[in-house]
């Protein structure tokens, strides 16, 4: 069986930033190639890249995730029907008990009970539970009513884009799961870094205007950065996705979505204090395959010198062109998206398009691989 895997590669730069901190304050690091790179942790990136999709669909299309399920669900029972305002809560941790979630007592008093682990439930999900709480409420013996319907199975039903893409766990209900069909890599920088410190004062506006008083700072501290230009990865089983999603069209929706959040998405940390946004230098985008490839072998050997996004373009052509002919892997279709000589360096491994042409036209060759009967 032919297999459809969406190959993402992505050179991009970034000024001095702090995208995505450990437990100290410093930005992630990892040693690769003998030599130490800025890291973006792969959640970070997917988070970035999950809030965007809200500006991209519909809030229906789209998951929630949380702990606190209860408050959520009664108030959805709420919306459904105002007259069950005083039994909502209730209703919302039976019907959620009868799914199999397991609910604990909040950390804050006088708060609904919480699941005990964080849930992924998608806008239809939601809706879905709620109506059988309302259709229940109107029965005589509610839990009766209630035992009547599959509870369990209207949660492991139309899954949002989210959830279908990044996958959902649930720990005490494994049978709940969703494999994701997105796979993203930690991003590394191209070439070494050293994290640098910034030192920042904040003056007393009130103290400064006052000349009885020292015109001494009202805070010191120290922020630390490093800017790089990174290698960014992720593959999209588009079976796997068809899988979560039961839809061709909404499967075709979801490649498009993905690929235009993943592309455009930043992560926030230390947002305002460096403004650190920006777009990928150059984009290799492949579909086809047997097998996803992550390329990162291209930089093993680290980066140095000027204009580092033009060399690692040409660094991952050549050692793409060099994968993909020892192993024999073959791609139905190759896009490249890019400005400047990174694009350039990287146009023979593609067709050139802007990236709007990019998303349309991946989305319609992963359609067209569906099966009509999909």
């Amino acid at each position: 069986m032919t297999r459809t895997i969406i190959d993402v590669h992505v050179l991009q730069t970034v000024p001095p930033s702090n995208l995505n901190r450990d437990d100290t304050g410093s930005p992630k690091t990892a040693v690769y190639g003998g030599v130490r790179r800025a890291r973006v942790s792969s959640q970070a990136w997917k988070r970035a890249t999950r809030k965007s999709f809200e500006a991209l669909v519909d809030r229906g299309d789209l998951g929630l995730r949380t702990r606190q399920v209860v408050e959520m669900l009664s108030h959805r029972i709420q919306q459904v029907n105002p007259a069950l305002a005083g039994d909502a809560e209730g209703h919302a941790k039976a019907v959620l008990e009868k799914a199999g979630f397991k609910l604990k007592a909040a950390r804050k008093k006088g708060q609904p009970d919480e699941s005990e682990f964080l849930l992924f439930l998608s806008e239809r999900q939601i809706a879905a539970l709620a109506d059988v709480a309302v259709q229940a409420a109107a029965a005589d013996d509610f839990k009766a009513a209630l035992a009547e319907h599959d509870v369990k199975g209207l949660a492991d039903q139309d899954h949002s884009i989210d959830i279908a893409l990044f996958g959902r766990m649930v720990a005490n209900l494994p049978d709940l799961n969703v494999d994701a069909a997105v796979q993203v890599a930690h991003a590394i920088s191209v070439h070494a870094v050293e994290n640098e410190f910034d030192y920042f004062t904040a003056v007393d506006d009130h103290k400064s205007a006052d000349e009885e008083e020292d015109s001494g700072a009202g805070m010191i501290g120290t922020v630390e950065f490093n800017s790089a230009t990174l290698y960014r990865y992720a593959a999209l089983d588009v079976d796997r996705l068809l899988d979560n999603l039961g839809d061709a069209e909404a499967t075709r929706r979801a490649v498009a979505t993905f690929l235009q959040a993943f592309l455009t998405s930043m992560p926030t940390g230390k947002q305002t204090t460096f403004a650190h946004r920006t777009l990928p230098d150059a984009v290799l985008v492949t579909l086809g395959g047997s097998q996803p490839v992550n390329l990162a072998g291209a930089f093993e050997e680290p980066i140095s010198g000027s204009n580092r996004p033009s060399q690692a373009a040409h660094a991952l052509a050549d050692h793409a062109g060099e994968v993909f002919t020892t192993y024999a892997l073959s791609h139905d279709h190759a896009w490249v998206v890019g400005v400047g000589k990174a694009g350039d360096a990287l146009a023979e491994r593609g067709i050139r398009v802007g990236i709007d042409e990019l998303v349309d036209q991946v989305a319609a060759a992963a359609a067209e691989r569906i099966p009509a009967s999909a």
